[in-house]
């Protein structure tokens, strides 16, 4: 037991070291763009509609957000940037201060979940999976996007991107908590240095599980 209790201590004190690594993410592009793409793509297709509860992880400062209340959701945030809270709490919308991995949010509280460019920022992103699985519903959603390693934008090299996989392994690791992958999308654009790409997934947790 004290061994564990000691294990379990380096590992807080290791998480707890890279909070210097979090920066403010004020919307830009192109986020803009991408985020209004798929959440209105989502709507038309019926996979997000009005009257659900969706968990933003790692909302920023409040674009997905904002969206999902007009096309009538009841949208929840979390992120570990305080300056990203403050701008989300004077939009006036109910965010907490969170760790994507240790969230404080009962068993199967949402109907999706909306997960975009933050799980590259776990150093357990399997363990990570598993707490989205936790608490999305049985038959609930979870939509994920990341960046794409070597690129010309090479993500890879963020400061607080630490899990930046082939997509090979995002879906193994997308599987084994149990998710069913119904779509995984290439996003090609290009930026300022060059040609640039993330994936989005689109999971669901099936209704038996």
């Amino acid at each position: 037991m004290q061994t564990a209790q000691r294990d379990f201590s380096r590992f807080d004190a290791f998480l707890n070291g890279l909070i210097t690594d979090v920066y403010p993410e004020p919307p830009s592009e192109p986020h803009l763009t991408i985020t209004g793409q798929m959440i209105d793509q989502l709507h038309k297709t019926g996979n997000l509609a009005a009257g659900m509860r969706v968990l933003d992880i790692g909302c920023g400062q409040g674009l997905a957000l904002e969206r999902f209340k007009a096309l009538g959701m009841e949208p929840i945030g979390v992120t570990l940037g305080q300056q990203d809270l403050n701008a989300c709490r004077e939009k006036g919308f109910e965010v907490h201060s969170m760790d994507q991995n240790f969230m404080d949010i009962p068993d199967h509280s949402f109907d999706a979940l909306w997960c975009r460019h933050v799980l590259e920022h776990s150093v357990a992103p399997l363990f990570t999976l598993f707490e989205y699985w936790r608490i999305v519903k049985p038959g609930g959603l979870v939509y994920i996007e990341v960046p794409s390693p070597d690129t010309s934008a090479h993500h890879e090299q963020n400061r607080n991107h630490y899990s930046v996989l082939p997509k090979s392994a995002w879906l193994n690791l997308m599987l084994r908590p149990g998710f069913t992958v119904i779509n995984a999308v290439d996003l090609r654009f290009d930026v300022q240095c060059g040609p640039d790409m993330y994936w989005a997934f689109l999971l669901r947790r099936p209704v038996s599980s």
